[in-house]
């Protein structure tokens, strides 16, 4: 929006500074209010806490509609901000978290993280102040030592999780694993054009966890246009162009539950379930470009550290 009258590195430096001051001030309500939850843990306290996040997310909203004029997000399926939903999505940038995050008709979102961040300074306590659940797995070695660990990883999710059920979310799951890169492409040696490899574990995991819980998966692809491929660059620079989401509701029937780490017969079934995912997904990303009539990512080597 900003591009329409003002330069555009200057543009650029106007979005910059709403979406760091927004995640500054946001950030800081969320710690102060979690360190008050501490020591007086009612329900009006957390209702506080998941108003201030939503505040968070409608400031993404409100950076991004400064910065690029051309958002479309187009929605296969029913959704509403009251439900809970699974999102699986291919990872660009770190911006995909903005993105996703100011979608105002999805529930706010959340993330499974792992055990060890509960005790990172800001992530851990924000984290937890926020609800959201943190997964502890058990490996196959400590199994191999001790059988009665077995479904001990599931049953410590769900404990933690018990919190995050009164609150209507979106947990967010980047299948990739990591930011895509070209880099990372080549040294896979992907069989996919727009796509890394899918790492299965973490959508099972979740849905293992909390499946009765969703109301369906949100199969979600997003696209960016700009100067170069590097999208935060392209933010911070004014020359962002176009973003666009498309967002597919899969119902989740049983096929798609089961335990991943000890039922190889289901694991074997649901890692072709997703890679079939990531063919189609790889199809509609080219689709999409194809479309909208974008350029497709160039070769090039992003820097790994951004």
């Amino acid at each position: 929006m900003l591009k329409k009258w003002l330069p555009n590195w200057l543009s650029g430096l106007i979005v910059g500074c709403v979406i760091f001051s927004n995640v500054i001030i946001f950030g800081t309500l969320v710690l102060m209010l979690g360190l008050i939850k501490l020591v007086l843990p009612f329900s009006i306290i957390n209702t506080i806490l998941h108003s201030v996040y939503r505040g968070w997310c409608n400031g993404n909203r409100f950076g991004l509609w400064l910065g690029c004029a051309n958002i479309k997000v187009n929605i296969n399926g029913d959704v509403n901000s009251k439900s809970w939903y699974l999102l699986i999505c291919n990872h660009m940038s770190w911006s995909d978290i903005v993105v996703l995050s100011s979608i105002n008709v999805l529930p706010a979102p959340k993330f499974f993280l792992k055990d060890e961040l509960k005790y990172v300074p800001f992530i851990g306590s924000g984290a937890w102040a926020m609800g959201m659940p943190f997964m502890k797995r058990v490996t196959k070695a400590q199994l191999a030592k001790n059988p009665k660990l077995k479904g001990l990883d599931v049953e410590r999710t769900k404990q933690s999780c018990r919190n995050f059920r009164n609150n209507p979310t979106t947990i967010i799951n980047f299948v990739e694993g990591t930011r895509y890169t070209h880099a990372k492409h080549a040294s896979q040696q992907s069989p996919f054009k727009h796509l890394l490899k899918p790492k299965a574990g973490g959508i099972a995991f979740a849905l293992e966890v909390l499946g009765e819980q969703f109301d369906a998966m949100l199969n979600t692809s997003v696209v960016y246009s700009g100067s170069t491929s590097h999208v935060c660059r392209n933010i911070l620079k004014g020359e962002l162009d176009s973003i666009y989401v498309s967002i597919d509701v899969v119902a989740i029937n049983q096929k798609m539950l089961g335990s991943y780490q000890h039922d190889k017969a289901f694991r074997s079934h649901f890692q072709k379930y997703v890679n079939e995912l990531w063919v189609a997904k790889d199809a509609q990303l080219a689709s999409i470009y194809a479309q909208h009539d974008l350029p497709e990512p160039p070769i090039c080597k992003e820097i790994e550290t951004l």
